[in-house]
């Protein structure tokens, strides 16, 4: 399943729009799963993903945990898209916006199913596949743990 193929305008240090490619999320289900897994705080499998050629699922692993530097690396190398996956998993309604402005369908309907919207949780059943449906399962029991500490006195401060 192809994600995407898009590109995106960003400022360079002149202050001149450019075009730049954005990285395609492209996967095999099993890779899918291994980030899952990664997700999950497995180890050996962060160790896996990083050597064979998928840094950016175990930063975006760092990113979902809340971790800025994560999230600025995202940013910087070619995954805002992701990035914005998991801003709008955070309930963040422009990065939401940004979703379905720049039709990333499928990244809109994850992050609006670990909101807890229905509506996405269907669409994810029935349009997608089932690993995508496991990660937005595996993201949105993540942010459900970190949620839950953040509002537990006695886990003040720690995300996870």
């Amino acid at each position: 399943m192809s994600w995407f193929n898009k590109k995106k305008k960003t400022s360079n240090t002149t202050g001149k729009v450019v075009k730049t490619a954005l990285k395609p999320l492209d996967y095999h289900p099993k890779i899918i799963l291994a980030w899952i897994k990664a997700i999950e705080g497995n180890e050996k499998v962060i160790h896996w993903l990083n050597t064979n050629g998928y840094p950016e699922l175990v930063i975006a692993s760092s990113a979902i945990l809340l971790n800025n530097e994560a999230r600025d690396w995202l940013m910087k190398n070619g995954y805002p898209h992701l990035m914005a996956m998991i801003n709008a998993a955070e309930g963040i309604s422009s990065a939401q916006s940004w979703l379905k402005k720049h039709k990333f369908e499928l990244l809109f309907h994850i992050a609006m199913a670990v909101e807890d919207e229905n509506n996405s949780w269907i669409w994810l059943r029935t349009k997608a596949s089932p690993d995508i449906f496991m990660l937005a399962q595996a993201i949105k029991k993540v942010k459900d743990k970190i949620e839950e500490n953040h509002n537990d006195i006695h886990s003040f401060g720690k995300d996870l």
